[in-house]
């Protein structure tokens, strides 16, 4: 049995396990991993880099662990330290892109900006999908190379799966540096520390939708929509998925992102990327509130 981790609310902060009993299928639409959407595990050879016909090499990535602020060094974020009325709207992709047509339109015609956290194995499989995101104006994350559980790792593997998506984003035309999110929302101290010393922040979530559980899983968007609002405060960061429910095709995240939008925007909230991590006062990625 695979462990999907998300973060709960209610917890006040403590992780929640979701179990999966059907790995490759539900880790899909869970982080979108950890195989990607032709079926390939995570112990499987990469995909062709798009641009160039080869498979990355992660040595040649130069690291800066200096674009890490000391305040974020060592820990796995779960909301912008800000006391502004400002979400932060983020998806994770890794298996297919099911909603992401939808979820751009709403996007644009709301005038929202978000932050999407791809695997390299998306990217390879996507590349075209990278580009219309990145055109759109939104921001690039890095979500690993083949969505493993990163404590199970070595340290070299770590690296290579970080610096291998890394280079995969760069050549589908954008940057995901400095952002990262652990696939599964996985980690401990040790991995912590090496992504920062690769030069990333680590980003987590305060709220789980759980849109990725699908009908199938006992969900519906309006559900998934309450649990985006309840959770409303300022600096609220919000997990959500690209890829469809593996069991039942739904895509209940993208269904309910336009009532996620219009209920924050009446309690009287802007959208931010998670640039605003870096610098809380910077407001030119807000959207119109």
């Amino acid at each position: 049995m695979t462990t999907c981790v998300h973060e709960d609310p209610r917890t006040s902060g403590r992780s929640m396990a979701a179990p999966v009993d059907t790995p490759p299928a539900l880790s899909a639409a869970c982080g979108d991993g950890p195989g990607d959407s032709t079926g390939r595990g995570a112990g499987s050879a990469a995909p062709a880099s798009p641009s160039t016909g080869t498979t990355p090499t992660p040595e040649s990535t130069t690291a800066d662990p200096s674009a890490v602020p000391d305040h974020l060094r060592g820990k796995d974020v779960t909301e912008i330290p800000t006391v502004d009325r400002v979400v932060a709207l983020t998806f994770d992709a890794g298996a297919d892109s099911a909603g992401l047509p939808s979820i751009l339109r709403t996007l644009a015609d709301r005038q929202v900006p978000a932050t999407f956290f791809l695997t390299g194995q998306w990217v390879g499989s996507n590349p075209h999908g990278v580009a219309v995101i990145h055109a759109d104006g939104h921001r690039l994350g890095n979500h690993s190379m083949t969505h493993p559980h990163f404590p199970a790792l070595p340290d070299r593997a770590i690296r290579d799966e970080v610096q291998g998506a890394e280079q995969r984003i760069l050549a589908a035309g954008a940057d995901p540096r400095p952002l990262f999110r652990f696939p599964f929302g996985d980690r401990d101290e040790r991995t912590i520390a090496a992504v920062n010393d690769l030069g990333y922040v680590a980003v987590r979530w305060t709220v789980d939708t759980l849109g990725w559980k699908g009908t199938s899983g006992g969900m519906s968007a309006q559900e998934v929509a309450d649990r985006a609002v309840d959770a409303l405060r300022p600096g609220e960061i919000v997990l959500m998925h690209l890829g469809a429910n593996p069991d039942d095709g739904t895509t209940l995240d993208a269904d309910a992102l336009p009532d996620v939008i219009e209920r924050m925007r009446a309690a009287g909230y802007a959208f931010v990327t998670l640039d605003a991590l870096l610098s809380t006062g910077d407001r030119r990625r807000l959207a119109a509130g």
